[in-house]
């Protein structure tokens, strides 16, 4: 097989509070480049990442904007999209390695921790992680990661205003397989601290089910937006 080299693309918005340890983490690695693609953040963002050596690149605000920025100037052969809040573990790399070695294995994701101590937030990990296991439907927060040529192919990240990650690992799960890899990422608590186990859990769900009954992504983001503030 190929050498593989690893593209970490961060699509980032205000993420002055977390960007250091994530970039950090990823940095822990071999044969990895790290490139993160900031939307119009208006704190030290993109001051933090610079500092810490890693590709900037400017784009137009909107998460699946940014991430298909970050991949078009990417030059690994596995693209790996990390949310701004999200920490990879030790070794990720020969992870990755080692899941694509299977032929019929396109990409991925890792499984989810969070890191708050709110009550039932293990709970959520585990429907999480059984979801990601037995359905092949991982989420952004869960480190997604590729094949360049097959995410070349695909075309990238649809561009809508939410729901792109379920909407590319949808793509991609009819027709190749994916491997879920059993370490987790620990990504930030922040949102279920802030509104709480049951609502965030119920904005989600509702996203969803509006995306399968039809309902417009932007009107989706729209909700969505509102009941998180």
């Amino acid at each position: 097989m190929q050498k593989v080299k690893i593209s970490i693309i961060i699509p980032v918005l205000n993420e002055g509070r977390n960007i250091s340890k994530t970039v950090l983490a990823a940095q822990n690695a071999v044969d990895v480049e790290v490139i993160l693609v900031d939307g119009g953040s208006k704190d030290e963002t993109v001051e933090i990442a610079k500092s810490l050596g890693v590709k900037v690149l400017i784009s137009p605000r909107g998460r699946a904007i940014q991430m298909n920025a970050g991949a078009a100037i990417a030059t690994g052969n596995i693209l790996l999209f990390l949310h701004g809040d999200t920490i990879l573990p030790a070794n990720f790399e020969l992870m990755i390695w080692e899941a694509i070695q299977k032929p019929e294995i396109v990409g991925g994701a890792f499984e989810l921790a969070i890191d708050a101590k709110v009550k039932g937030i293990r709970l959520v990990e585990m429907m999480v992680n059984l979801r990601s296991h037995f359905l092949s439907l991982p989420y952004g927060d869960q480190a997604i990661f590729v094949k360049a040529e097959i995410f070349n192919k695909n075309g990238g990240f649809p561009i809508l205003p939410i729901m792109e990650d379920f909407v590319f690992i949808q793509q991609l799960r009819n027709t190749r397989k994916l491997a879920i890899i059993n370490t987790p990422v620990i990504t930030s608590g922040r949102r279920w601290q802030q509104l709480g186990i049951v609502k965030t859990t119920l904005i989600n769900q509702l996203v969803i089910l509006g995306y399968y009954l039809g309902v417009p992504p932007e009107k989706l983001a729209t909700f969505y937006r509102k009941k998180r503030n």
